[in-house]
């Protein structure tokens, strides 16, 4: 699976909402494989991945018509948590940014998301319970 940096955060707190019903329905089938028992390897992307696919804001299939502000996400996301494009298993990479994330590392990444005031975000990863 590939995924952009920003997915990372993204696919830990997706709770049902999106775009249109192929969107959702596409959410719903990869974010139950990476939360699953079993290990999932996922090649980290900086550009269009396995959840843009079937957004309605992909444009000529390669780029998010707010490429500007995904491409923000996706740097911040790698700067704290020092990601690397490669292949992780998502499990890991997924723990590793819930034991460092911070309501304002949060908040600086995510703050002008459309979905960050109504989603699952600062409860998923914020809270250390969650680990």
């Amino acid at each position: 699976m590939r995924l952009r940096p920003h997915h990372l955060l993204c696919t830990q707190s997706y709770s049902g909402k999106g775009y249109d019903t192929a969107f959702v329905e596409n959410m719903n089938q990869l974010t139950a494989k990476l939360r699953g028992k079993e290990p999932v390897s996922v090649e980290v992307v900086f550009s269009a991945d396995d959840l843009c696919s079937h957004c309605p804001n992909l444009s000529d299939g390669a780029l998010c018509r707010d490429n500007k502000k995904v491409t923000s996400y996706d740097k911040k996301v790698t700067e704290y948590f020092h990601i690397e494009e490669k292949t992780y298993i998502y499990q890991d990479i997924a723990r590793k940014i819930r034991k460092s994330m911070t309501p304002e590392i949060l908040e600086d990444i995510c703050g002008d998301c459309e979905w960050y005031p109504i989603s699952a975000c600062r409860k998923v990863l914020c809270e250390k319970s969650q680990i």
